[in-house]
């Protein structure tokens, strides 16, 4: 019953962090920070393991998410500015496109924590879809940190991420958040051409 409680909670909170991230709203790291200290209890009461410890890096990264969509921009520090009550406005963080040069190590990124949790998981816990898991894990450490640098690109990472994740859930009955996860699939695929009109504009 705790379960399913936490469970309903967490995907309301999803739905409003996914609401924010579809805005490209910077109060979507508050969401960030209250949604994966739900889940740190969901998935590991599911045998989740990588889910789970991916949650406390879920926390740490909305943290610098939020700092950086606030002062990342800032990169001149002698900079003098006319519009310097404009610069304060969390929105200036453009989005932009991911560097080329970020592609390979973002892979090697992806390769080294899918194949090392997979190891993790199959040597030291009791997880029945460890490669699975692995790759959810792995895939979402590279897509928050693209999106905590406001890069377009982050939505296809996610868009493979949740429609993995809706199958896996389903398998492990956690029907709330397979929901949650279906529908972050199809609002990812609108996000991405959200944000490139917002690009375009901005």
């Amino acid at each position: 019953m705790e379960l399913n409680f936490l469970e309903i909670f967490g995907t309301i909170v999803g739905l409003v962090y996914l609401w924010l991230e579809y805005r490209a709203s910077i109060y979507l790291w508050i969401a960030g920070i209250v949604m994966p200290a739900i889940y740190i209890f969901v998935y590991y009461k599911a045998g989740l393991y990588a889910d789970f410890g991916i949650n406390i890096y879920y926390l740490i990264a909305a943290i610098y998410g939020w700092f950086f969509w606030m002062w990342g921009h800032r990169k001149k520090k002698g900079e003098q500015s006319a519009d310097a009550s404009a610069d304060n406005k969390p929105q200036d963080l453009p989005i932009v496109h991911t560097p080329r040069k970020c592609y390979l190590p973002l892979f090697g990124v992806f390769i080294f924590a899918f194949i090392g949790i997979a190891w993790i998981l199959i040597e030291y816990t009791d997880s029945n879809v460890p490669w699975l898991d692995s790759f959810t894990t792995a895939l979402s450490i590279v897509g928050m940190w693209m999106l905590a640098r406001k890069y377009v690109e982050q939505w296809f990472a996610w868009i493979l991420v949740d429609i993995v994740c809706c199958g896996l859930y389903i398998y492990k009955d956690l029907y709330f958040t397979s929901a949650l996860y279906g529908l972050y699939s199809i609002i990812a695929i609108f996000g991405y051409f959200k944000w490139k009109k917002l690009m375009n504009v901005q």
